[in-house]
């Protein structure tokens, strides 16, 4: 393993790109210190300290910290995730939309445009709302978190000005990541803001200990639970469903080629992270819209109803995960599209007639092995809350952030074993390990 990270800085041009991908995470991390003018931070701390608002934990977990800092990073990448939603969930109701999905490259550039476009007028309306919501804000003591001087429409327009202009920047970063680093941009950034609170969370579980108010056997049981939950994600992340596929000889001139057995392996889990993600910019938006007016019983009706831990919550949320698990694998896997390339390209699955035939069996075999990846989704996005809430850890740590950070590193490190592959290198994914379990 260790030959392994010596040659993956070898080869300049990954020594290249890992360099500028962490450069633009250092940019986006110290973004993540730098307040919103008119901000008074020691006392924004002790609200969020007081609260224990399991949302706001939520949310912040997602953004590196900045929302609880409320820095001009607050809105994080949330708002980009958002409008790609709602773009996607054009495609299968506008034609136009759907037309601009099969257009390819073309296509993903008048997407990807709109799709910024989404993300500005999101971001617009999240930060005057999080604005409002500042402005509200008190300590036990009574003091606003907002300087007197900036209250009111002035600080509305600076705090406006100021997280759209952050939530551009991130969106930048996570775009330059994708086209001039390694792995997805968008992706690590949700990464980084999950995993940048963890040495700090697991200090302040060890400071429990020391001071008698946690049980060593409750921390033992809570890292067996990690360990365990990781262990079981990773061979559900990696295993697929491997279809043979053959190919015909062929005569070239005067030489004959032989027939080919080859695979076309489906991936358990072909969606990744993206129904969770999906799922959960959803699930925030009721709670965070209630939480800006706290006089309203609708509102608060409303936000019981959409409070983590609440059955209805998570009847909705599962629901949620398994719907997006569908829509997203229809997305980016085509039976029909499959199938015709295939004949094409003289390949043929044994025992399947070419054409639509081709196509109806993947359709079938795609349904089946989607519906258990949706429900396992479902239940580690929400089973391992209940036992960490149970628990009363001091970190907001579940089976959806797991399932980021190891899709997220997975998909990553895949990428550096495709580049250490074509220069002759051992890769990190050795014979055995972390390939893709056949089922």
């Amino acid at each position: 393993m260790l030959n392994t990270f010596i040659n993956v800085f070898k080869i300049p041009e990954l020594r290249k790109k890992l360099g500028y991908t962490f450069f633009m995470i250092l940019i986006y991390r110290i973004g993540g210190h730098i307040p919103t003018p008119g901000i008074q931070p020691d006392r924004l701390a002790e609200f969020f300290v007081d609260s224990q608002n399991y949302l706001f934990g939520l949310f912040d977990m997602f953004v590196g910290g900045a929302f609880e800092r409320a820095t001009i990073f607050a809105l994080g990448i949330m708002p980009y995730i958002s409008a790609s939603i709602i773009i996607q969930l054009f495609g299968s109701v506008f034609p136009y939309f759907h037309k601009l999905q099969r257009e390819g490259n073309e296509g993903r550039k008048k997407i990807t445009q709109l799709t910024r476009y989404g993300t500005v007028l999101i971001s617009i309306i999240q930060a005057t709302a999080v604005s409002v919501f500042l402005q509200s804000v008190r300590t036990k003591d009574g003091l606003s978190v907002v300087m007197d001087s900036m209250l009111g429409i002035k600080f509305t327009i600076v705090a406006v000005i100021c997280l759209v202009t952050g939530t551009i920047f991130i969106m930048w970063l996570g775009e330059q990541i994708t086209n001039k680093g390694i792995g997805n941009g968008m992706s690590l950034i949700i990464f980084i803001g999950i995993v940048a609170d963890l040495p700090a969370s697991f200090l302040r579980e060890i400071q429990q200990i020391i001071a008698g108010t946690r049980h060593v056997f409750v921390e033992l049981l809570v890292l067996g639970i990690i360990f365990g939950m990781t262990a079981f994600i990773v061979l559900m992340y990696q295993a697929t469903r491997r279809i043979p596929i053959q190919t015909p000889k062929k005569v070239v001139g005067t030489k004959m080629y032989a027939g080919q057995n080859t695979v076309l392996p489906l991936r358990l889990i072909m969606a990744g992270v993206i129904p969770i993600i999906f799922a959960s910019s959803i699930m925030m938006m009721p709670s965070l819209v209630a939480g800006f007016f706290k006089d309203s019983r609708i509102m608060e009706d409303i936000n019981s109803f959409f409070s983590p831990g609440n059955i209805f919550y998570n009847i909705i949320y599962g629901l949620f995960i398994i719907f997006f698990t569908y829509f997203y694998t229809a997305i980016i896997f085509n039976p029909i599209d499959i199938a015709e390339n295939l004949k094409r390209s003289g390949g043929f699955i044994p025992g399947i007639r070419p054409g639509k035939k081709t196509a109806e069996f993947l359709d079938n075999v795609l349904t089946r092995i989607t519906l258990p990846s949706a429900i396992f989704l479902a239940f580690i996005s929400i089973v391992p809350f209940l036992l960490m809430n149970n628990l009363k850890i001091s970190f907001y740590f579940g089976g959806t952030s797991v399932l980021i950070v190891i899709g997220v590193a997975l998909d990553t490190l895949q990428q550096l074993e495709s580049y250490l592959q074509t220069r002759n290198y051992d890769g990190f994914m050795k014979k055995g390990h972390l390939r893709g379990r056949r089922f």
